[in-house]
């Protein structure tokens, strides 16, 4: 079993112990915590709680995660959209709502599936069992090229190039409201939410340099259509950046958007540029995906642009 210590801050104070659980450990459902709360293996003070328990503030909370049985990693037949592949690298096009590895609740049907079935054992170890091959990921709602390696060596020669920033990922995305200025930079430190370990956020605390560049493409009455260049690669880091300067991703719940719109549910971000050095040739690679048809119904149903 593995042991998680939790510690309730003020914002938290009020919360139902299986709500808080859930936030608070990655990976697991408010089933699961009402699971290992039923069992007996949350405590505080020694004394086992109820889920129902409301948290005070300073509570400090003893958790045992029961390991979870190991699902084995198989290959499936999964259709890829491939752009560019030789013996050394493989780029795809990742379909929206496609999740990138196996995780909890998403423990196949994933990318991974799909290139070991593909590549076979072509695919680099050094991601990880979980990870083969996998330079960088794509949140499971954003779609786009996603670079993967298939050998060792390519894999150390692209994540070199993601470190010193040499590899460019250009993405395109809808936001809600019209930017003041056709272009700019956003350079704030991005680090896990204070009180919902689910989410990122812009903080100085336990976080990491982020920066990301903007330019208006087209604008429209309430929303406008970006392109935004990543120097960094922090998790969630366009869909934090954007809603901290007040202009949310239209579909992104998670950061601003208040309900559904415009037929969408999940944010409208497509990585539709790639460039990189091949890891054996040393020549610059440079690929480009057109927008999916998600992407474009949605600029279909903003009407006419306004500049």
């Amino acid at each position: 079993m593995e042991e998680s210590i939790i510690s309730v801050t003020a914002m938290e104070s009020g919360e139902r112990l299986d709500a808080l659980l859930a936030h608070s450990i990655e990976g697991l459902t408010r089933s699961a915590a009402v699971r290992i709360i039923e069992q007996g293996l949350v405590t505080l003070n020694g004394i086992p709680l109820k889920k129902k328990y409301r948290c005070n503030a300073g509570d400090i909370f003893e958790t045992l995660i029961p390991d979870t049985e190991e699902v084995p990693l198989t290959a499936q037949n999964i259709p890829l959209d491939i752009v560019f592949e030789d013996a050394d690298v493989i780029v795809v096009n990742k379909a929206r709502g496609m999740v990138v590895h196996p995780a909890p609740g998403h423990p196949d049907g994933t990318l991974v599936n799909a290139l070991m079935y593909h590549c076979g054992e072509s695919l680099s170890g050094i991601g990880g069992e979980k990870r083969p091959g996998i330079v960088h990921r794509i949140d499971k709602d954003t779609s786009g090229l996603l670079i993967v390696a298939k050998n060792d060596p390519a894999h150390q020669f692209l994540s070199a190039q993601l470190a010193d920033r040499s590899l460019s990922r250009e993405y395109e995305a809808i936001v809600r409201g019209n930017l003041r200025e056709d272009e700019g930079v956003i350079d704030k430190p991005i680090g896990r939410h204070p009180t919902d370990r689910k989410r990122m956020a812009v903080t100085e605390k336990n976080s990491r340099n982020a920066v990301t560049y903007w330019k208006v493409i087209e604008r429209y009455r309430g929303y406008t259509r970006v392109k935004c260049v990543l120097e960094t690669g922090r998790t969630h880091q366009i869909r934090v950046h954007m809603a901290s300067i007040g202009h949310p991703l239209l579909g992104d719940f998670t950061y601003g958007a208040p309900s559904p719109e415009k037929g969408l549910e999940g944010q409208c971000l497509h990585a539709r540029r790639l460039k990189f050095i091949h890891p054996r040739t040393k020549e610059q690679i440079v690929l480009e995906t057109a927008l999916p048809q998600y992407f474009e119904d949605v600029l279909s149903r903003l009407g006419e642009s306004i500049g």
